[in-house]
């Protein structure tokens, strides 16, 4: 018998498993991917909507899709399936990055926290202004919410884009700045982008909550009870009138963030159970031995265990929700007729004026005007390396709105007399503002802000 070596690469892609990433280094990789991906769904959506195929598009979104069971039935539209229900997984991943970014991320230390805070709430706050401003008394002012989001996926893209020519610090401020802003997203929608409350669901809602909270003190890790009550609160969220993905962001609160095992303990069962591993021969082909086996499924348990429910699920999530979820989002939303003839005058409706300015002139004002005064005040620090010039330029890049601007408009006028125009008006005016902060942020941070050298991206 050959002897076997003690280490064989047996494929080459397996290299991958030698390279450890950090938990912010799988963020980055993972929004920076569905960036790629949603501006590629975008592109098919506005191809099939403009293509001779643009009807049997329109329709394959309106067919009904019923789920019954005895004498209950839930029946919509694919659309909104996707938009209630594949969006409820959008939003639990957000509610798992909220809720890690506060207990152990960037906005768990008050000194870190503070500037990308208020610039998030100035990136918020100055948007819907400008936005209720210019459609004040309209029918159209209730979309003051569509122009205060940015879309984390598209921003950190173009971002990490320009690699060594921004520092970590400036990533990160983003990072954080996002996730305050999908905060407040959420909140707006919870309380103003709600028609009609029916209580006792709500409650059913809320008490289902309030299980889900007592399992994660009595310290349930295994996820299936969580996704089991919190797809049974989605339900009654979707009967009580608030938007039913709210349902999406509790689960994720309720689930824990400290892992079953502390490292000291895992690193001693492992031990034990390598050594367990070594007692048995490796036998042809590498095949292995049944008690090895036993052994691997127990070594399986224990590395899951001694992660935190909270990044584990972050982390398993986050593949399905980018390379399904957000491109079904964008393939069923983002589809807009564009009829050039009639572009100047539906650029200057008061909708599109308003979600532009709002996108393009409110995050700048908001995000760069706020950090700008909390520095001079001596209420925030600049981050390490990172220069006002580029917090300009990153301002910029909160004007993407995209997922969560369109995610609001499709609520704002629901139902509402005129509201298909106005949800057209606020979808081109999202598209427009979000490609031109886009480039000019890009722009603005590789080839006009100077980066402090040397950079320490460690």
């Amino acid at each position: 018998m050959k002897p076997i070596p003690k280490y064989k690469i047996l494929a080459p892609w397996e290299r991958m498993f030698s390279k450890v990433a950090t938990p912010f280094e799988h963020f980055l990789h993972q929004q920076t991917t569905t960036g790629l991906v949603l501006m590629i769904m975008t592109v098919v959506a506005l191809i099939l909507a403009n293509s001779p195929i643009s009807e049997t598009y329109a329709h394959i979104f309106h067919t009904k899709l019923a789920v019954s069971l005895g004498d209950f039935s839930i029946n919509h539209t694919l659309h909104h399936w996707i938009n209630d229900g594949l969006m409820a997984l959008f939003f639990f991943v957000i509610g798992l990055e909220i809720k890690r970014e506060v207990l152990s991320g960037e906005l768990s230390e008050p000194k870190n926290a503070i500037l990308p805070i208020l610039a998030a709430i100035g990136g918020v706050a100055a948007p819907a202004l400008i936005y209720y401003y210019i459609n004040l008394g309209l029918p159209s002012q209730n979309g003051w919410g569509i122009p205060m989001a940015t879309d984390i996926a598209f921003a950190i893209s173009a971002l990490v884009l320009l690699g060594r020519r921004v520092p970590v610090a400036l990533v990160t401020f983003l990072v954080a700045l996002a996730i305050v802003d999908d905060l407040m997203a959420v909140t707006v929608i919870a309380l103003f982008y709600t028609d009609q409350i029916h209580m006792f669901s709500l409650m059913m809602a809320f008490a289902i909550f309030g299980i889900l909270i007592v399992f994660n003190r009595f310290g349930i890790h295994h996820p299936l009870p969580y996704f089991l009550m919190g797809g049974l609160m989605w339900i009654f969220m979707l009967e009580s009138g608030v938007h039913a993905t709210i349902a999406g962001i509790l689960t994720a609160l309720a689930i824990p963030h400290k892992p079953k095992f502390n490292p000291q303990f895992f690193d001693q069962h492992m031990a034990k159970l390598t050594d367990k591993f070594k007692q048995y021969p490796i036998g042809e082909n590498h095949e292995l031995h049944d008690k090895q086996k036993a052994v691997l499924h127990h070594m399986e348990d224990t590395v899951h265990a001694v992660q935190a429910p909270l990044n584990r699920l972050e982390h398993d999530f986050h593949l399905p929700v980018s390379l399904i979820v957000i491109p079904l989002f964008a393939l069923a939303n983002a589809g807009i007729a564009l009829h050039f003839d009639g572009m100047q005058a539906l650029l200057f409706e008061p909708v599109t004026m308003g979600v532009m300015a709002g996108l393009v002139l409110g995050k700048v004002i908001g995000i760069a005007g706020v950090a700008f005064l909390a520095i001079k005040m001596g209420i925030a620090s600049m981050p390490k390396h990172t220069t006002m010039n580029q917090i300009f330029g990153v301002s910029f890049l909160g004007g993407i709105g995209f997922t969560m601007s369109i995610f609001i408009a499709e609520l704002a006028w629901y139902g509402s007399e005129g509201g298909a125009e106005m949800l057209l008006q606020a979808k081109t005016g999202i598209l427009f503002a979000s490609l031109f902060a886009g480039v000019v942020g890009f722009i603005w941070l590789r080839y006009i802000s100077k980066p402090i050298h040397p950079i320490d991206n460690d």
